[in-house]
């Protein structure tokens, strides 16, 4: 840094307020990574005849982004442990950046795919820092309330992404979605590299896993790829099973190494705590649960009820905007009151906005469908703050970074996990209702859908119900001080 620069960097670390900044930079980072995964689906249509891309091809666009983020959560919160979350933090803006702007530079799909896993790599960095950065240096009567605060930040990205992704398209091209990034990430570097607190890199000569990271990553890609494309392919075609028999093997070896070395890359001693343990497991469920929804809802809207896609995005938004407004305030409850009490009701309001949503029909008016998505929205606004709280608060200061790449870790495999279970569960049983019609007429396919959807929500709401049951169980809160 410049001596300007220094300057105002000791100002700023000086002030009463210091925390809040910092917590003010890594909302940007959360934002941008959040935003960017909203954004680009509104495009793939578009970039689809710009870059000749068909549908099976134009799917890496996203899936790439999924998995490269989802192996590399944990390896980058272990290497922040190690070398200081304040430099892996600020390279993870670099590279976003650099690979937002490659991206709007492809000329063909493949490059595009190629640049959205240099992308992921940046968002990775930001993603498995974030958590860690605000529970290392807010007070454990505040950390609640700022994890809180992030989940509506995280809200508020989910909401911008579609509508500012439109605009952009609408009046300047598919690149300009890639372009966006460029000033956010140059000004949230320059914020981390100013407000971020000096590293201090752990003394006690630890070396870093790089078998255990090597079978993690491969690991991981292989099967949640196997996952992800299992419905598609079919399960029993052989690059699946090639996929789950090689992701399985993987992991079952980076089990075994991360036992037998001296410094793993994840201390499995992290998941005897009890906290810790819970919480991610309950979060694991939620986000599963949540993501059922998440994926039929527009095509139950669209295909059905017959919205406009204008009409089902802005119908789509009242569950984001009902988190944006709860998370902060089940955040700060949660730092007076613990979070047993916010974690174990928000599950259950979360269940019982599966139960709602199983009762709509094939007439169902514009209105009726609103309640459901709110009470979503309340659920997991009174669930995610107070349970990433619990999570991050029960595990040592020197462990931060990979519990936050565990937890975030966590939320990307029950996303992918979610929209397979869903997609797989409703296309078996909208397929068991028009059993026996060779050529079901427009209502029987609406009647089959709804069914195939209502099926769904039910599980959606027993998988809620598990999650709040093992909630209960949130025993031994442990706090540590930053």
């Amino acid at each position: 840094m410049n001596q300007v620069d220094n300057n105002i960097s000791i100002r700023v670390k000086a002030s009463s307020r210091y925390r809040w900044y910092i917590l003010a930079t890594v909302s940007v980072g959360t934002f941008m990574s959040t935003l960017d995964s909203s954004i680009v689906n509104v495009a793939l249509p578009t970039i689809s005849g710009k870059l000749q891309a068909n549908l099976s091809t134009l799917q890496w666009v996203v899936t790439a982004y999924l998995l490269t983020i989802s192996s590399l959560l944990p390896v980058f919160g272990r290497i922040a442990d190690l070398l200081g979350r304040k430099r892996v933090f600020s390279l993870g803006f670099l590279i976003f950046t650099l690979g937002s702007a490659l991206c709007g530079f492809a000329t063909n799909i493949w490059f595009l795919i190629g640049m959205r896993v240099l992308q992921a790599v940046g968002a990775s960095m930001l993603m498995a820092n974030s958590s860690a950065l605000i529970i290392a240096n807010f007070p454990p009567k505040e950390r609640g309330q700022a994890l809180g605060l992030t989940g509506t930040v995280v809200a508020l990205g989910s909401l911008t992404g579609p509508a500012l992704g439109g605009i952009l398209v609408g009046l300047f091209s598919w690149r300009s979605i890639f372009y966006i990034n460029l000033p956010i990430g140059i000004l949230g570097y320059l914020a981390a590299q100013i407000i971020l607190p000096k590293d201090n890199p752990q003394q006690n000569n630890e070396t870093f896993d790089f078998v255990g990271a090597f079978f993690f990553t491969l690991g991981m890609v292989s099967l949640l790829f196997a996952v992800s494309n299992g419905e598609d392919w079919g399960w029993q075609s052989s690059p699946i099973l090639l996929g789950l028999f090689i992701g399985t093997l993987l992991l079952g070896l980076f089990v075994y190494t991360e036992l037998q070395v001296n410094n793993p890359m994840i201390h499995f001693s992290l998941f005897r705590i009890r906290p810790f343990f819970i919480g991610n497991i309950t979060g694991f469920l939620s986000f599963v649960a949540m993501y059922a929804n998440t994926m039929l809802m527009p095509f139950y809207l669209q295909h059905v009820l017959n919205y406009s896609p204008t009409q089902v995005g802005l119908l789509m938004t009242f569950f984001p905007l009902m988190m944006a407004i709860t998370a902060p305030l089940s955040g700060r409850a949660s730092d007076r009151i613990g979070p047993l009490i916010l974690t174990t009701s928000g599950l259950f309001c979360t269940a019982l906005s599966f139960l709602y949503l199983s009762t709509v029909t094939t007439t169902s008016l514009y209105w009726q469908i609103i309640p459901g998505l709110l009470l979503m929205g309340l659920g997991t606004g009174l669930f995610q703050s107070p349970n990433n709280s619990s999570v991050m608060s029960s595990v040592p200061t020197s462990k931060l970074g990979v519990a936050g790449g565990i937890n975030a870790l966590v939320r990307n495999v029950g996303m992918v996990i979610g929209i397979v279970f869903s997609v797989s569960l409703f296309e078996n049983r909208e397929t068991t209702l028009l059993t026996g019609v060779n050529t079901p007429t427009a209502l029987q396919q609406a009647n089959a859908f709804v069914g195939g959807y209502h099926a769904v929500m039910y599980a959606g709401m027993g998988i809620s119900i598990l999650a709040a049951l093992i909630s209960l169980n949130r025993k031994g809160y442990i706090r540590t001080e930053p």
